[in-house]
Formats: C-alpha cells, structure tokens, sequence
C-alpha cells in the first residue's frame, strides 16, 4: 500500500526530498481527528504529518510504529491507514525494563483505536503477525547500539526490518544528529547519531535509500548538547531519512 516513492519529488542535484505541496486526503483527515487536539499544538515543530507523507501511506496499509513514545506518530498512522489498515505498535522488552513511563499509557491509548496493536518483544527480535509496508522509527535507531538495549547491534535491527517489510516497502528514519564522523559515538551520552553511520547501516542492510527531508533541521544546534539541555529540546537537528525494500 505504500505508494511507488518514485512520485516523491527529488531536488535537482541532491538527495532532499521535497515536502509536497498537499497532503494527501487519508493524512490530512488523520491530522484533523479531533482525538489530537493536543497533539496538533506539535505539528508546527514535529512535522508529523507532512514526514509520513513522504513515505505515501495509503489506507489499508501495515505500520509498524518502532518505540512509539506517547502515541504521537500512532494517532496519525491509525487514521491513515483507516480501518483497512493495521498499525503495531512495538516495544522492546529492553526498553520497557528501563522507562517504563510510557508503555503503560501508551498500552491505553491504543486500545482505543481498532487497528492499532502493541506488541512487546526482544530488541534483537523484531517481527510482525503480517509483512508490513512501512516501518517508522522516531528518535530511536540510537538507542540499540547502547549497553541497555542488549545491546543490539544495529545490523540486526535493520535486518530484521528489512525481513518484516513487503518487497518495496518503506523504512523511515527519524534521529538526532551527531557531529559528522562521529559515528555511534554519542548515542548513549548525547543521545545522538551520526546519519552517515547510519546511512551506511541500512544501506549494508539491502535497502535503497531514497533521500533525505530537512523538515526537522536546525542549524542553531551545533550538535555538541545532550539532546535533553533545556537550551535545544524539541528543537534539536533531526535527519528524516527514508529508505526502500527493493521490490
């Protein structure tokens, strides 16, 4: 159900993806689902319905939502894909076992929505009922590498998202940037990652990358702070990458 990411215009000599212009009707209705009235005073800043339109989910499609946090991407996935469509919501048992402040709230939104289904497994064991069209990530893919997530080496992630993805779906990234060449060095003391590493991974994992969105840049960020300083929350430098299963 994801669309041929082939519509998604690239900006001439370089890998930016173009926002469009319009939403779609499935996400543009999804955003307006009374049921995020809190939740739209954060679009202005996170961009969320503009950055899953740029993986063209259509209704009936399958999501994974990786560490879906407070339910943000959730919310907008499930009135996407609509009824016809399903959304797992995945927690790593790893991950549970240290903050568990928002699985449990997280558990409780979901079950208001019908096609929305948490599932809880091993970091290094990522898998659904069903071959999905999109795997989405939000400020996460730098936790595996760190000693609580196993750790988890992020081959084996990107691997096992690849094996749970239909031929020619989607694997969409989004993270705090890391100082360039600094690889996974900062993942457990800033909470960041360098995209280049990260680019490189998932490209060694057989997906093509299909380009980048600068909805969450921020130039001001200089990449050396925590991304938990009171200076740069919520507005750190984030890379949106998306990637694709060849079909």
């Amino acid at each position: 159900m994801i669309k041929s990411l082939a519509a998604l215009a690239l900006l001439a000599g370089s890998a930016a993806i173009a926002a469009a212009p319009k939403l779609p009707a499935n996400i543009a209705h999804a955003a307006a689902d009374p049921a995020r009235k809190d939740d739209m005073a954060k679009d202005a800043t996170r961009h969320g319905p503009e950055i899953i339109a740029l993986a063209s989910v259509k209704p009936g499609a399958r999501v994974i939502d990786l560490i879906p946090g407070g339910g943000y991407w959730t919310r907008l996935f499930s009135g996407a894909v609509g009824a016809s469509g399903h959304v797992y919501g995945i927690w790593p048992s790893e991950y549970v076992k240290v903050d568990d402040d928002e699985p449990g709230p997280y558990k409780t939104l979901a079950a208001t929505y019908p096609n929305v289904t948490v599932l809880e497994q091993p970091a290094a064991q990522l898998a659904a009922p069903e071959k999905v069209d999109l795997v989405f990530t939000a400020q996460n893919y730098h936790d595996y590498p760190d000693k609580f997530m196993g750790p988890t080496d992020p081959a084996v992630l990107n691997k096992a998202v690849y094996e749970a993805l239909k031929p020619g779906g989607a694997y969409l990234i989004v993270d705090h940037v890391a100082a360039a060449g600094s690889g996974m060095r900062d993942t457990d003391t800033l909470h960041r990652i360098d995209p280049a590493i990260v680019k490189t991974q998932v490209e060694k994992a057989g997906f093509r990358f299909v380009g980048a969105s600068k909805l969450l840049a921020n130039p001001a960020d200089d990449h050396s702070k925590k991304v938990f300083d009171k200076t740069i929350r919520g507005h750190t430098d984030q890379f949106v990458y998306l990637f694709r299963k060849p079909a």
